[in-house]
């Protein structure tokens, strides 16, 4: 983590990012990036309390959700957390009665048609309905301070960001027409911390700037800010499973296979599935393959066989893949899975009774080091 911010400070030196609590919710993640001085974006009570109790302050909250509880809504307000987005009328009608001083953010819709998972269906207004939005929050007596979006999660496409970023300027211009000062645009996520993404972050830099650069210059007095989740922790969680059970399978040779295959498939048992900490391979169908790796080094001459690997539960459609060709497990051999920190650890249960995976901590020492305050032992980490 400590190094995609330094990646993000290097290429959005604008656009300050808002973590996304939702996308995995570990209080060491978010202890480090509060740390590291980034915004929170929270989606419910429960995510606001969290990051409240790890000494975050309200101001680097912002209640990024557009449909809310008025328990929430009151829970915020109480709490002097004022930043939260709206799409619609009634959303305003709670924010009026329940947390009249906020500092509303309006959240549109965009093209996400070049992302892998789409949100503008569920959230955002049209840009034709912006104008009576606007309007009613003046009538309200509300306070609309800026515009946020988001392409869509997994982007695909970094144009995407500048047709939304114009958009946004376009939400911009009525909002002024109509009296508001508007002072912050949130630019959402979208983007991928994998290095192998077929879209590199430098490439979605490249264009956010350029069109922040056009539309809300520097000395527009406008704050940037992005709700980024999976670039800051999708690469910073390795999941270690455990080969719980093990069943060989002898099929029926076909007379036209090659005769040196084996007959024998394997199936194996983890102790983690898709009810744990594998749940994307259900709610995430576009994640892409799954490659589990031994924890031991693996000879080149040794013989691999046809695998399934299935997850603990007695549900049959808890499989983590299927004709996945890897030398022979043994119950209490570990596989190792990469790219495990979004949308895993939050997204698991219980099913079955089995416990959810433990989460062990592990630092470089080039990131122990850079969060110690010079005042301090060195043995005195700050996270």
């Amino acid at each position: 983590m400590f190094k995609s911010h330094l990646r993000w400070i290097t290429n959005l030196p604008r656009v300050k990012p808002f973590y996304a609590v939702k996308c995995n919710n570990t209080p060491t993640v978010l202890r480090m990036l509060s740390a590291l001085d980034t915004g929170f974006d929270c989606a419910s009570k429960g995510e606001i309390q969290l990051a409240l109790s790890l000494g975050v302050t309200p101001d680097k909250i912002i209640y990024a959700h557009t449909t809310k509880p008025l328990s929430h809504i009151k829970y915020a307000c109480a709490h002097g957390v004022e930043m939260m987005t709206f799409d619609s009328e009634d959303e305003l009608l709670k924010m009026s009665l329940c947390h009249a001083k906020a500092k509303l953010v309006l959240r549109i819709a965009v093209d996400d048609s070049k992302s892998l998972i789409r949100l503008s269906s569920k959230f955002g207004a049209r840009l034709v309905s912006v104008g009576k939005l606007l309007e009613r929050a003046g009538e309200l007596g509300l306070d609309v301070i800026g515009v946020s979006f988001h392409v869509g999660s997994k982007c695909t496409e970094s144009l995407a960001f500048q047709q939304a970023i114009a958009d946004a300027r376009h939400v911009f211009d009525i909002a002024n027409l109509l009296g508001f000062q508007m002072s912050l645009l949130d630019i959402g996520g979208g983007f991928s911390g994998r290095e192998d993404f077929q879209v590199k972050f430098e490439e979605f830099s490249e264009v956010i700037n350029g069109a922040l650069d056009e539309f809300f210059p520097p000395d527009s007095g406008v704050q940037i800010i992005a709700e980024p989740g999976r670039y800051f922790v999708e690469s910073a969680f390795t999941l270690a499973a455990n080969v719980i059970a093990k069943r060989v399978v002898i099929d029926d040779m076909d007379e036209h296979c090659d005769s040196e295959a084996s007959p024998k498939r394997m199936m194996y048992y983890l102790s983690e599935g898709v009810y744990g900490s594998l749940s994307f391979l259900i709610s995430d169908p576009n994640h892409g393959k799954v490659e589990p790796y031994l924890h031991r080094a693996v000879e080149s001459s040794e013989q691999r066989y046809r695998s399934v690997i299935w997850g603990p539960t007695c549900d049959s459609t808890d499989k983590v893949t299927d004709n996945y060709w890897i030398p022979e497990l043994h119950v209490g051999d570990w596989l190792l899975i990469d790219n495990m920190g979004a949308y895993s650890v939050c997204l698991s249960t219980d099913f079955n009774g089995f416990e959810r995976a433990h989460i062990y901590t592990v630092v470089t020492a080039e990131t122990w080091h850079a969060f110690i305050k010079p005042d301090r032992p060195r043995s005195t980490p700050v996270v």
